[in-house]
C-alpha cells in the first residue's frame, strides 16, 4: 500500500464522505477557533463580499489558514496534503496546460494506482475540475491544500515555460522585443544622415531644426490647452461621486513590482496596512527577482499579513525589468480588478473603495482607471518642488481633460487599476518597453477600450537629486521614443485603429513631449530677442516670423504657468505656486535626459536605468 504524508491522522479514504454537513463556520465554532461574536460579525460581512468565509476570518486575523483548512477537512472529510513536504512531480501535470491549473488553483499530487488526487484550496468549485479531467483515465479525488502551496508548486514546475511567456505575452507586432537587427539600425542610420545634411548645408539644417522645434511646439501646446480646457469644462457627476456601490465587493489584486529596495520594505509594509478596503478581498502581491538578494533579505525579518505574499520571478537570460515581472504575477493573481503601486508608494487608505465603485458607475468599456500620482516629499529641495508641480499639472489637469476627451490616456507606472480579464485580452505588458504603462495606454485604446481618471491620488517620493532625476527621465524618454517607433510601424492601421481624433492625440503626446525635451536648445534662443541681443536664426527669417515666434514661445510658457498654478490649487499645495515661475529652470536637466535616452535608443534600448528609493520621508 502506497503511504501518503498527509496532515490528518486518519485512514486514506480514496472517495471520502462528508465527516460533517455543518458549514464552515460552525466547524470552527465548535473547534474553539473563533466566538459566536466574530461568526456572525463574519456572516455579515460577506453579504457584502465576494469572498468565502474562511478568507473573511483570516483577513480579520480571527484564523489562521492552517485552522481554515483543518476545519475545511472536518467539514468535508477530505484529507490535507502537504505540497512542500511531498511536492507534485511534473509528469502528472502533463494532462493539461499550465493555464487549466492557474485558472482553477489546482494541481495533481499524487498518483495511486487508478486513482489521481489533486489538490485544490476551494473543494466548493471542484465539480468543473473533475469533469474536465474525466477523460485521463483516473478517477479523480480531490484533496485539501492551501492556496499558496499551490501556487509556490505551480511556479516550481512550471517556472521556465512562465518565464519565457512573460517576455513573450504581446502580439509581436505591437511589441519592441524584436527591437534588433535592421529594424535598429533604422533610428541609427536618421541621426547620421540628419548629421550629415547639418555638416553639408548649415542653412537648411538650422531652418529644419526650427521648423520641427515649431511643430513639435505647437503639437505640444495644442495638447496642454486642449487638456486644460476640457479638465475646466463642468461635468455633472463624477462615476466614483455617485454613491453607487457594488452589490458585492470584488476581490482587488495589487502588484507592487521590488527591484535591490534595501530601504523601503518596513515602510511600504506600513503603508499597505493603512488600506480600509476589507482585508478578505485584498491579494497584494509582492513581485521579486530570483537574484535580487537585497530586496530578500530587507523582507526577511518583515511579518507579511495575510493578505500579503511574494513571488519569485524566474531569472531567464538578462532581460530585468518590471513589465515583465508584473506579467510573470499576473497568472498567479486572484482579484478581478488588477492595480499596480510602486515600492515607494502611498496610496490613500480609501483608495480601493473609490476605484470599486467607480467601476461598479462606469461602462464595459473603460477598462482602466488611472488614478493620480502626488509627491509625499514637496519641501524636500527646489528639484522635488518642481517635480511635484509638473505632476500636479499633468496628472490634475492635462490628463484629466485628454481623458475625458476619449483620447489615448498615456497611463503612469503606478496606481492605475485594470479589469484583470481584458488585461490578459491585451497580453498584459510589453516585457521590453522601459514605458510599458504609456504602451499598454496606447494599446487599450487600439483596441478600442478606454482609460478614467478616478478620484483618488497615490503619494510617493519625489527623485530630489540631480543625476537620479536624469536616468529617470532618460528611461522614461526613451521608452517614448520606442513606444511612439513601435505602433507608428504601420500608420494607416494605427489610424484605423485609433480614429483620427485620437491618432493626432497619439502624435501630439509623443512627438511634442519628445520634440521639446530634443529640441529645446533651439526654442531657448528665443529668450535672447527678450534681452535685446542677437539670435542666430535671423538670417533665415524675416523679422516678423520671428516675432511671431517668439509670441508663440511665450504663450507656451504662460501656458506651463497656468497649468502648473492650476495643478497645485487642485493639489491643496498653494505653497507651490511662487515656485512655478522656476519651472523654466527646471527642465533643462531634461535635454540631456532625452539625449542619453536617445544614445540608448540606438545602443542599448532595453536597460532599464533603476531608481532609487527610500532617500526622503513624508512630509505629510
Amino acid at each position: 500500500m502506497v503511504e501518503l504524508n498527509l496532515k490528518r491522522q486518519t485512514p486514506v479514504e480514496l472517495v471520502p464522505p462528508p465527516h460533517s454537513r455543518k458549514p464552515l463556520g460552525a466547524c470552527l465554532l465548535d473547534q474553539g477557533v473563533i466566538t459566536s461574536e466574530q461568526l456572525a460579525q463574519a456572516l455579515r460581512m460577506q453579504a457584502r463580499q465576494n469572498a468565502p468565509l474562511g478568507e473573511i476570518l483570516v483577513g480579520e486575523g480571527w484564523a489562521s489558514r492552517d485552522e481554515v483548512l483543518s476545519a475545511l477537512s472536518y467539514q468535508t472529510g477530505l484529507q490535507v496534503a502537504d505540497l512542500e513536504q511531498t511536492p507534485p512531480t511534473a509528469d502528472l501535470c502533463t494532462m493539461k496546460p499550465v493555464e487549466f491549473w492557474l485558472s482553477h488553483n489546482v494541481l495533481p499530487w499524487m498518483r495511486i494506482g487508478p486513482i489521481l488526487l489533486v489538490a485544490t484550496a476551494r473543494p466548493d468549485r471542484f465539480a468543473p475540475v473533475a469533469d474536465a479531467l474525466r477523460t485521463s483515465g483516473y478517477t479523480i479525488v480531490p484533496v485539501l491544500a492551501g492556496t499558496d502551496q499551490i501556487d509556490r508548486a505551480i511556479a516550481r514546475i512550471y517556472a521556465m515555460p512562465l518565464a519565457q511567456a512573460a517576455e513573450e505575452r504581446v502580439d509581436a507586432r505591437q511589441s519592441c522585443r524584436n527591437w534588433t537587427g535592421p529594424t535598429r539600425r533604422g533610428p541609427t542610420a536618421l541621426l547620421v544622415l540628419a548629421c550629415a545634411v547639418f555638416a553639408a548645408f548649415p542653412t537648411t539644417g538650422l531652418v529644419a531644426l526650427l521648423a520641427a522645434a515649431l511643430v513639435t511646439l505647437v503639437l505640444f501646446l495644442t495638447l496642454r490647452l486642449t487638456g486644460l480646457v476640457a479638465s475646466l469644462l463642468p461635468r455633472k457627476v463624477a462615476p466614483d461621486d455617485t454613491g453607487i456601490q457594488p452589490l458585492r465587493l470584488p476581490c482587488v489584486s495589487i502588484l507592487v513590482p521590488l527591484y535591490k529596495e534595501r530601504e523601503i520594505a518596513n515602510e511600504l509594509i506600513k503603508r499597505l496596512q493603512r488600506l480600509t478596503y476589507p482585508k478578505a478581498l485584498l491579494d497584494v502581491i509582492l513581485v521579486l527577482e530570483e537574484k535580487d538578494d537585497v530586496t530578500k533579505v530587507a523582507l526577511r525579518n518583515v511579518e507579511l499579513p495575510s493578505w500579503i505574499r511574494a513571488i519569485e520571478v524566474p531569472q531567464m537570460g538578462d532581460l530585468t525589468t518590471k513589465p515583465r515581472a508584473m506579467n510573470y504575477a499576473l497568472d498567479f493573481c486572484r482579484g478581478e480588478i488588477l492595480g499596480v503601486w510602486d515600492a515607494e508608494d502611498a496610496p490613500l487608505p480609501d483608495q480601493i473603495e473609490t476605484v470599486a465603485r467607480h467601476f461598479a458607475s462606469v461602462p464595459e468599456d473603460v477598462v482602466c482607471l488611472q488614478g493620480v500620482l502626488d509627491y509625499y516629499n514637496p519641501r524636500t529641495n527646489w528639484r522635488s518642488r518642481c517635480f511635484t508641480i509638473e505632476y500636479s499639472g499633468w496628472f490634475r489637469v492635462i490628463l484629466k481633460g485628454i481623458a475625458r476627451l476619449g483620447l489615448v490616456v498615456p497611463l503612469g507606472g503606478t496606481t492605475f487599476f485594470f479589469r484583470r480579464d481584458k488585461l490578459l485580452e491585451l497580453g498584459g505588458w510589453d516585457a521590453h518597453n522601459v514605458t510599458e504603462d504609456a504602451d499598454l495606454g496606447v494599446r487599450l485604446s487600439r483596441a478600442g477600450y478606454r482609460t478614467e481618471i478616478v478620484n483618488t491620488a497615490t503619494y510617493e517620493e519625489a527623485n530630489f537629486r540631480a543625476w537620479p532625476w536624469v536616468k529617470q527621465r532618460s528611461r522614461w524618454l526613451k521608452g517614448f521614443m520606442v513606444t511612439y517607433l513601435v505602433h507608428m510601424r504601420e500608420p494607416r492601421q494605427l489610424l484605423r485603429d485609433l480614429g483620427l481624433l485620437r491618432f493626432l492625440g497619439v502624435q501630439a503626446f509623443f512627438l511634442g513631449t519628445l520634440g521639446q525635451f530634443l529640441l529645446a536648445p533651439v526654442l531657448w534662443t528665443f529668450w535672447l530677442i527678450l534681452l535685446g541681443l542677437p539670435h542666430p536664426f535671423q538670417p533665415v527669417m524675416t523679422p516678423d516670423l520671428l516675432i511671431g515666434c517668439v509670441y508663440l514661445f511665450l504663450i507656451a510658457e504662460a501656458a506651463n504657468f497656468l497649468v502648473g498654478t492650476l495643478g497645485v490649487i487642485a493639489g491643496n499645495r498653494r505653497f507651490l505656486i511662487p515656485w512655478v515661475p522656476a519651472m523654466v529652470l527646471y527642465y533643462p536637466l531634461g535635454v540631456l535626459a532625452a539625449y542619453k535616452g536617445l544614445w540608448e535608443l540606438v545602443v542599448d534600448p532595453f536597460f532599464w536605468d533603476k531608481t532609487q528609493h527610500g532617500h526622503a520621508s513624508e512630509e505629510g
